[in-house]
Order: structure tokens, then sequence, then C-alpha cells
């Protein structure tokens, strides 16, 4: 029995903004008016707004082959809330504009949308508004997300002071890991399409690529625990392009140190398997959506109260010096290889 397919073409635009937004669900207070009429109106409370915005491509940005719709649409959600959170900000609302090409069908959007919803329910977020569009080919995902923060509390790029130390969440090179493993199978699949794909022992590193998670926790353990972190970032193009930005924008030096980089067993084991080095992995992979921030040492002993947060190295007062100690005690300029958009 073949599934059920519904031509977009069958609804029409407005018949689809429709069909897609019909349980839409408003939980903000300061969403005044949603999707439906010309513009969405939020009321701010007196807050400053925070307003980010991702273009996600097919071919470049993911890859249909192997990420599954309603990941899809949960993952171009979560990675740009991630941007808000690195202002320390907290995201309230989204917008979502698709280009979508005659291949997908009513019910495959339906699938999109489940993962949209799925995020924005567990970040609390509300889709506020967008537009739909055909796409002569692929599809194409713009998300933008806002965000409110107390006046004059964000947090930027260029807030680092030499002595600060350098922390980041979680662990690194887990979804460059499990991206290597899915364009594996993806090439064992197209040479010989009845080989299934034997992905059992790699849950966390293939979680990690489809279904990244923001860190909403860090922020509010940081909050509660008055941390305020003086510079921030989220990683999205790999650990030394960001600590990079860091010192670009703050006007620092930074030291590095190889063996205080956290990464997880399973992502050491698969980059190993692949013949990689695992720390150039958790350089350059990227899209770990952990965050990157610097603290003044006064806030150490806070700070190790919490296991998800690791120092990796401290700011330096020479300004385009970023160093990486190795653990055999070699110093090492450090290079942003991460992920480029506009090489790939």
């Amino acid at each position: 029995m073949s599934e059920e397919r519904t031509e977009i073409s069958d609804l029409g635009e407005f018949g689809l903004i429709d069909h897609l937004t019909k349980n839409n669900e408003i939980t903000q207070a300061g969403t005044i008016l949603s999707v439906g009429d010309d513009a969405a109106v939020i009321d701010s409370f007196g807050k400053q707004t925070v307003i980010s915005n991702d273009l996600l491509l097919e071919g470049i940005h993911f890859d249909l082959a192997y990420t599954p719709l309603k990941h899809l649409g949960y993952k171009s959600v979560v990675s740009n809330l991630s941007d808000i959170y690195a202002m320390f900000a907290t995201p309230t609302q989204i917008v979502l504009g698709l280009g979508i090409s005659n291949r997908f069908s009513v019910e495959a959007l339906d699938e999109f949308y489940e993962g949209v919803y799925a995020a924005c329910d567990k970040y609390n977020v509300d889709l506020v508004g967008g537009d739909t569009s055909s796409s002569l080919r692929g599809f194409v995902i713009s998300v933008t997300a806002i965000g409110e923060v107390v006046e004059g509390k964000f947090v930027t790029r260029s807030g680092a002071k030499t002595g600060d130390l350098l922390c980041v969440s979680g662990d690194l090179g887990g979804a460059y890991m499990g991206l290597q493993l899915l364009e594996r199978e993806k090439r064992i699949f197209m040479e010989s399409p009845g080989v299934q794909p034997d992905l059992e022992q790699k849950a966390y590193v293939i979680g990690r690529t489809l279904k990244p998670e923001p860190r909403a926790d860090i922020v509010s353990w940081l909050q509660e625990h008055n941390i305020t972190p003086t510079s921030m970032i989220d990683i999205s193009d790999g650990l030394s392009s960001e600590i990079l930005h860091i010192c670009k924008q703050s006007n620092v030096g930074c030291l590095l140190y190889e063996e205080k980089i956290p990464m997880h067993e399973e992502t050491k084991m698969t980059a190993l398997d692949f013949n990689l080095d695992p720390t150039t992995c958790a350089l350059s992979g990227g899209e770990d959506y952990e965050l990157l921030f610097t603290v003044k040492q006064d806030d150490y002993e806070k700070l190790v109260l919490n296991e998800n947060i690791s120092v990796i190295g401290y700011m330096t007062d020479k300004p385009g010096e970023t160093i990486l100690l190795t653990k055999g005690g070699n110093k090492h300029p450090l290079k942003a290889q991460g992920w480029n958009a506009f090489n790939h």
C-alpha cells in the first residue's frame, strides 16, 4: 500500500500555511499577535530584544539522504536558539521561512513541522510567522530567532580580558564524528544499496549530529550562580574558529590546553576508527552547539561546581597570539580550520 501523498499545489500557499500552523500554540506572554496577519506583534516588557537569523540550504548544510525531516525541523530551530543563548539571552519566538521544491509533499512538510514544534515546545518558544515559497531545486530553510534580555545584560564576543578563564560546556567533536559516520554509511549504501547501516554502537555521536541541543541549562545555571561571562559564543564552526573570534573581537590572546579539551569516549574511539586525531576533530569539527565563554578568575570556585563546564585555557595580553599547548608540551599556533560554507 503506497503512503498517501498530498501535493502542495492542491492546498495553495495560504492553504499550506493554514495547514502547517493549525495546531500552533502560543505560550509566551509577550506574543500579542502570531501567525495569520501581515506581521506578528511582540511586547518585550521593557527588556532588550535579541535577534539572530540562519539560512540552511540542502546540499550545503544538510543531506536528506540521512537526515530525517523531523530531525531537520528540530535542528533548524535549536541551532538558531543556540545563538540567542550565546548572547546570555532567553529565546522567546521564531519566524520560519521555507523554499520548497515540488518533490516535497504536504506529508513531508508535516514531518518537518513536527520537529519544529517539538523544539518550540521543549524550549518554550513561539512560532509567530514566516513564509513559504516554491523553490526551483532543493529545500531552503530560513529561521529567525528572537529573544529577550534584561537591559545591558547581554554578553558579546568582545568583552574577554587578560587573565580571564576560557571555558566550554559539554564535550566537543561528537557532531563532526557523527557526520563522518553518516557520510561513510551513505557512500556504502550508494555502492551496495542492500547493505544496512550499522550504527547501533554509535548512538551518542549520531545523536550529536542529528539532534543537537542548545545549552539553555548552562545559561540558566550561570545566571542562578551570579556568574556573568565576560564574552561568549556558541560552537557552530569548531572550537579553534570560535576562540579566534573571541580573541579578535576582544583584542586578547589565548593559551589553550589540549589535555583540558572535553571529549566523549565514543567520539575519541570513532575518530581513531577513521584514523583521525581526536583533538583535531574537537578543534575543527563544529555543530556541537556548546557554549564557549570567558569568566573572571574570581568565578573559578563557583564554576567547578558544574561538571558540565570545563576550564580549557586562559586569555593573555598578546593579541594575535592564540596558542595550543599540546599534551606533549609543545606550543602550536591555533588555526581556524573549521567548517566554512563558502569552501564547501
